[in-house]
């Protein structure tokens, strides 16, 4: 009953707030028809992803994960028209979905899909000098989280953004027992936030159509 409640709450808001959109239901049917997993963010997350972006006045944004730009969609709509966003993506699968779903948006312009290891694209970024990023996202995998941070550390600036998903893991995150290498992940990457003095972060827990799970927010406050 609980979970069912969440996900009507849910339903309420998207309806009301958000509201049917062709685009990004097209993007979720593409996902679906090509069997990729049904992990990306609701679409009210979506949205709140969008404001957060755009309050940030970003004109560059990286996502580190993409699954099927679902997520990237709604982060592009948030660029202004001289705007740049690069996703990175390990699957070959999700990337060539994505890139369709991206460019059937309106965003081949704006937005580059990156086919790769992220431990391996990030680098090339830093190389390409390609920062520093207004807002960055991360949703990939969590076991990961504390090798990524750095190198978004790498590429911000003071004021950046960084928003990460997916960091309660139903609770399992305060579990300091746990054998599972995503919930260690998360602790390490909070640890790191919790001691960088370049960095102000929080974290919150969210409930809804996904579940129960949560966001970590961070602003750089210094030049790395």
């Amino acid at each position: 009953m609980i979970q069912e409640q969440w996900t009507r709450v849910d339903q309420y808001f998207t309806d009301i707030l958000v509201r049917p959109d062709p685009m990004l239901e097209a993007a979720l049917k593409a996902s679906d028809a090509a069997g990729l997993p049904q992990i990306q963010v609701a679409s009210n997350q979506g949205k709140f992803l969008m404001l957060l972006a755009r309050a940030q006045g970003a004109r560059r944004i990286l996502e580190i994960g993409t699954l099927g730009g679902y997520s990237t969609i709604w982060l592009a709509r948030a660029l202004q028209s001289d705007g740049r966003l690069i996703t990175l993506e390990a699957v070959p699968t999700h990337a060539k979905v994505a890139r369709e779903n991206i460019d059937r948006a309106g965003f081949a312009e704006n937005v580059e899909v990156r086919l790769g290891r992220a431990l391996e694209t990030l680098p090339q970024l830093a190389a390409e000098r390609l920062g520093p990023f207004d807002f960055i996202f991360l949703d990939a995998d969590k076991r990961t989280y504390p090798e990524y941070l750095e190198w978004c550390i790498k590429l911000s600036r003071r004021g950046t953004m960084m928003v990460a998903d997916n960091v309660v893991r139903g609770g399992a995150v305060i579990d300091t027992a746990s054998r599972d290498a995503d919930v260690q992940g998360v602790r390490r990457f909070l640890e790191m936030l919790s001691t960088d003095a370049r960095v102000s972060a929080t974290a919150i827990q969210t409930v809804g159509a996904k579940g129960y799970d949560g966001i970590a927010v961070a602003v750089m406050t210094k030049d790395p």
